[in-house]
């Protein structure tokens, strides 16, 4: 049976809490153990070689069970067991999984869910290996989810390096290429991880007092909530030693603003993706945008203003997009960014990026100019088809109190006159009383539609 080194370390750190979940202590003796059992019932199951789902929430069992399943040279699709069913389904059907498995207190529950082989290349091509697999599915926020597969040796080669043990909060989800990062991480080094039971602000602080909490990898759009919510002033927070952001560009102002309440806190700007797991980087400092990539044997160039990447711990390939490797085995990121003085400065997704009359307009640069004004509490920017330009800029905003539309137009042009040039200052303003952040703590810039009088309620993606 296949043995990840990480297995060792768990002997080592014994009794140690590896976990604390709904108020429970669960120790990397307790994890080895279930691992065990559960090995036992895989191979009483005849689940060996096979594509499977692992359906659940984040949870000590779920993270048993994904070893279990490495174990027996399984290729394992993580989901959130609280997708819809179509969801999960299409994304069962793209991954060719044989079987769906569930975890908790009773053990596994195993389902057969496919018969016949498997047809993708990469998919067979591991299985014929014997090495274990993951496919992480992209958000799929532009558009349809991309099923990234890969080879769980190389993606678990860069944890073997030793770093600092912390009790971490695991705030990505599970299915996520964040979570998975800060799960393997923290448990590669013997930390502890405290699962939430939500991810709301005043949870979240909660959780960082009672236990102590020292790391926090977030995204900027959860920082900025954290921030409006004001719950960090019913929460003793002195043990948070650093908080790491990625998975969007940050906000000058939310940075800003979160240094200036939390001084002692180290901020660093994380980089990855579900195509290259996640890098280590080095801010150039605590307030700046700027970060340097670290990782061993990592190469990073960018080629007509795209970041493009090559590490050992990217993906195969996917099994539904096409490949964004180059010939010469770069990653193509889809980020658009430039160097400054040795550093990096991402400026948005090229997918996002907004067309006006053929100036190019990055959605974060003008949401960083709107969010100063005291009259918004959220905003994200996005663009319309437009007869004149191509297209045009439109802001979906929430505002902290009422205010007639005119009024807030009149306020927007006056505040961003003397910021932004007059193609990036937007032709359309859109108020809505919900939320812009997705279930993963990212903006939405979905296109909304027009409602009367000028509001609109936002698609959820």
């Amino acid at each position: 049976m296949y043995r990840s080194f990480l297995l060792d370390r768990f002997e080592e750190f014994g009794p140690r809490t590896a976990f604390v979940w709904r108020g429970t202590e669960y120790s990397y003796e307790w994890l080895l153990d279930c691992i065990a059992r559960m090995s036992e019932q895989l191979w009483a199951a005849g689940i060996e070689r096979k594509v499977v789902s692992l359906e659940e929430e984040y949870s000590p069992y779920a993270v048993a069970a994904l070893f279990a399943l490495f174990g027996s040279r399984c290729i394992v699709l993580p989901l959130d067991n609280k997708l819809v069913e179509n969801k999960i389904r299409e994304y069962l059907k793209i991954g060719e999984a044989q079987a769906r498995i569930r975890a908790g207190e009773g053990g596994l529950s195993v389902r057969p869910h496919r018969d016949g082989r498997t047809a993708h290349p990469l998919l067979a091509s591991l299985l014929m290996e014997g090495a274990p697999g993951l496919v992480l599915f992209s958000s799929g926020s532009t558009g349809k989810s991309k099923a990234a597969v890969h080879h769980v040796d190389r993606l678990l080669a860069k944890y073997r390096r030793i770093g600092t043990a912390r009790r971490t909060i695991p705030f990505m989800m599970f299915d996520h290429i964040g979570g998975m990062n800060t799960l393997l991480q923290t448990l590669a080094n013997g930390g502890s991880l405290y699962m939430l039971q939500d991810r709301s602000p005043a949870e979240v602080c909660r959780v960082i007092e009672q236990y102590r909490v020292e790391a926090l990898p977030v995204s900027p759009t959860f920082m900025n909530l954290l921030l409006l919510s004001e719950a960090y002033k019913e929460f003793d927070l002195s043990s948070l030693q650093v908080v790491s952001y990625g998975s969007e560009v940050m906000p000058e102002s939310t940075l800003a603003a979160w240094n200036a309440l939390f001084p002692g806190v180290r901020t660093v700007q994380a980089y990855g993706m579900s195509e290259i797991g996640i890098l280590r980087t080095k801010s150039k400092s605590t307030d700046s945008l700027l970060f340097s990539i670290n990782e061993d044997g990592a190469q990073y160039r960018i080629v007509d203003g795209m970041l493009e990447v090559k590490t050992a711990t990217a993906m195969l390939g996917y099994l539904n997009a096409p490949d964004p490797f180059t010939e010469d085995g770069w990653l193509r990121t889809g980020d658009e960014a430039v160097a400054e003085g040795g550093y990096i400065r991402i400026l948005g997704r090229r997918s996002e990026i907004i067309n006006v009359g053929g100036e190019k307009v990055y959605p974060a640069e003008v949401e960083n100019v709107l969010q100063q004004l005291d009259c918004i509490e959220e905003v994200a920017v996005g663009a319309e088809p437009s007869g004149i330009t191509g297209q045009m800029v439109t802001a979906t905003v929430r505002l902290r109190e009422e205010l007639p539309l005119r009024e807030l137009r009149r306020r927007i042009w006056a505040y961003c006159a003397d910021k932004l040039p007059a193609y990036k200052i937007p032709q359309k303003i859109v108020v809505t009383t919900e939320s812009l952040t997705s279930s993963r703590m990212k903006k939405i810039r979905t296109p909304l539609p027009e409602a009367e009088g000028g509001r609109a309620e936002p698609a959820v993606r």
